[in-house]
């Protein structure tokens, strides 16, 4: 069999979004992804739901799977005819031992190329406000492994060297190693005094930085705790970093907030929250899932002539009513002369995006708002259809009835429990590692109380914030003895985001 392609794939310093644009083609369209501890898990989105994946760790001192396996692994794929995806931390050559691997294809005759990434010495060292370059400062540079004993006979680093001609040194997997470094350099000639900045995690919204000298170094890492993964960068241009800081100064930043939407719906929140620095976790506490009964929605959609409005009161109705027009052999013309009306800014652009403006767009977000808004319609008379979930409010049908509108309510999806998380998110709240909660429906709210054990629910609720999208879904938190903290003013995701940097300005100032 003609061995398939091997691409060698720098999977960026952490941050999901510095993975180059050839980078996430290669992972869409291969068969197998082999990925390394650090690569950043986001990166496997992109693949295919039906590609292999396959964890070999790399994490320091605890290895999955030994280098020599690694290479057989990723030889045994491609000669099965795949196209293997090697996602690598970082660059694969920049102590990636991405060469050695190169090295193993070319001998077992499997092609391949080389995707470069950005290294997280450059991009770790930018995101804590370190420029390792600067005309000021220094013109030359060096990437150092940290890996390396120091000590030993054999070593193939020039201390010397490092020590007295560079003026800007970045150290790779060095943190074990501090002590030896910090004595190395200076008993090598650098002066003691030489600023160094230690960054973990860099470029993720779990980056860690501490800063310090050659001489006091180790005793700030070793009070911080600062463990690895972690670069070391050594030189004047860490003096830089007060003056250049941009990552860590946002107004989220470090805040561990937990996302209980569905997954499928979560990524525009967690977006959102990470660009303002928050460290997301997504513990989803429910699920959306088409009708199981098509039989109402088809003869709805079969009889659209008879409607005169027709109402969606949540992004997931417009998405599962056009999945099944479509699926009927229709398109929106068959909605020529139907009005429509939405509940919020985020349904009426949904529903553009299947090409029509919604006439009724209410200022208020919310089932109320949408009657008020029909308050100067005269509905007496005219057939409405309101494509929504099983779970919604009565509020909105048994109030356009009352005011003559015959309105047609079509289950066209669920929300289903989802308690997969409830482990790892108690293990998360026991060890003080959520700072705050987040509800954008009441049904995220049921089922997160649900996945808390009742005897305890109280005290691991102690120290979490709460933050609801609206006034309902506080009600409901309310209703089962939550505190809500902060309930947003504008009923969407951008109006949470915006109440939950409130709660953590206050409670900086």
């Amino acid at each position: 069999m003609k061995p398939g392609k091997v691409y060698l794939i720098g999977a960026g310093p952490g941050d999901p979004g510095l993975i180059t644009v050839k980078g996430q083609a290669c992972i869409r369209t291969a068969d197998v992804v082999i990925y390394d501890y650090l690569a950043a898990p986001a990166l496997l989105a992109h693949a295919s739901s039906e590609t292999e994946m396959i964890y070999v760790g790399k994490k320091g001192g605890d290895h999955t799977l030994p280098q020599g396996g690694i290479n057989r692994l990723i030889i045994e794929k491609s000669r099965q005819g795949l196209t293997v995806a090697r996602l690598k931390g970082g660059d694969p050559y920049i102590f990636g031992r991405g060469g050695e691997e190169a090295e193993e294809l070319v001998a077992a005759g499997i092609p391949f190329e080389v995707v470069p990434g950005v290294t997280s010495a450059i991009a770790g060292a930018a995101y804590a406000g370190i420029p390792l370059t600067h005309r000021d400062y220094t013109s030359t540079l060096a990437f150092v492994t940290g890996h390396e004993d120091p000590t030993k006979a054999s070593s193939s680093i020039d201390w010397k060297a490092l020590a007295t001609g560079i003026g800007t040194l970045v150290f790779f997997m060095g943190i074990k190693n501090l002590p030896l470094i910090a004595e190395q350099l200076q008993r090598n000639g650098m002066d003691s005094e030489t600023p160094v900045a230690l960054i973990r995690w860099g470029t993720t919204t779990r980056q860690e930085t501490a800063t310090g000298t050659l001489a006091s170094i180790v005793d700030i890492a070793r009070q911080a705790g600062l463990k690895a993964p972690a670069l070391i960068v050594v030189g004047k241009v860490v003096h830089l970093r007060d003056r250049l800081q941009w990552f860590e100064t946002r107004p989220l930043f470090g805040r561990r907030i937990v996302v209980t939407r569905a997954r499928a719906q979560a990524s525009d929140l967690v977006e959102r929250l990470t660009e303002l620095g928050a460290h997301c976790l997504e513990y989803p506490t429910i699920e959306v899932v088409p009708s199981d009964d098509l039989a109402p929605l088809d003869k709805a959609i079969q009889n659209l002539t008879t409607y005169g409005w027709l109402i969606f009161t949540s992004v997931n109705g417009v998405k599962y009513f056009f999945e099944r027009l479509f699926a009927l052999g229709q398109d929106v013309r068959a909605l020529h002369h139907v009005r429509t009306a939405v509940i919020g800014p985020a349904t009426a652009e949904r529903l553009r995006q299947q090409g029509l403006r919604s006439d009724i767009v209410p200022a208020s977000y919310r089932a109320e708002s949408v009657i008020e808004a029909f308050a100067g319609e005269n509905v007496a008379g005219q057939r409405m259809l309101i494509p929504r979930a099983a779970e919604a409010r009565p509020i909105l049908p048994e109030e356009l009835r009352r005011m003559g509108a015959e309105v047609d309510e079509i289950t066209v999806y669920h929300t289903r429990p989802v308690a997969d998380g409830a482990a790892g998110l108690v293990d998360d709240m026991e060890n003080d590692r959520v700072d705050m909660v987040t509800f954008t429906s009441s049904s995220t709210v049921k089922n997160f109380h649900q996945m808390l054990p009742a005897d305890r629910r109280d005290q691991l609720m102690g120290k979490v914030r709460t933050a609801s999208i609206g006034p309902i879904t506080t009600e409901t938190a309310e209703a089962l003895g939550f505190k809500v903290d902060v309930t947003a003013e504008e009923f969407t995701i951008a109006g949470l985001c915006e109440a939950i940097q409130t709660v953590f300005s206050d409670t900086e100032d």
